[in-house]
């Protein structure tokens, strides 16, 4: 474990620990298999505060549990296709798919 100086004291940080652990081909796997998910949950997070609402606002508008959202957002759902649709009309924004 590599120890950076940092006002006056020695830090480890989540970069260096991420460093350090992407160097195991299992867990980089991992990592990168995760991808879609945390950008996911990154945008969906950013589009509900960018319109100030709460996750139970934003699943009374689309029919659905706080818990649902919050295990969207939390990266622990496989969330429908439906289910993303009816998040983006209740955000009001085009839900857009890529490869």
């Amino acid at each position: 474990m590599k120890m950076r100086k940092y006002k006056g004291r020695y830090v480890y940080t989540f970069e260096d620990d991420l460093k350090e652990r992407l160097k195991d081909p299992e867990f980089k796997k991992e990592w990168e298999d995760s991808e879609l998910e945390y950008q996911l949950g990154r945008k969906l997070i950013e589009a509900r505060l960018k319109q100030k609402l709460s996750q139970r606002e934003l699943a009374k508008r689309v029919g659905t549990s706080q818990a649902a959202i919050a295990r969207i957002e939390g990266m622990d759902a496989n969330p429908s296709l439906h289910l993303l649709k009816r998040i983006a009309a209740a955000l009001n924004t085009k839900l857009q798919i890529s490869f």
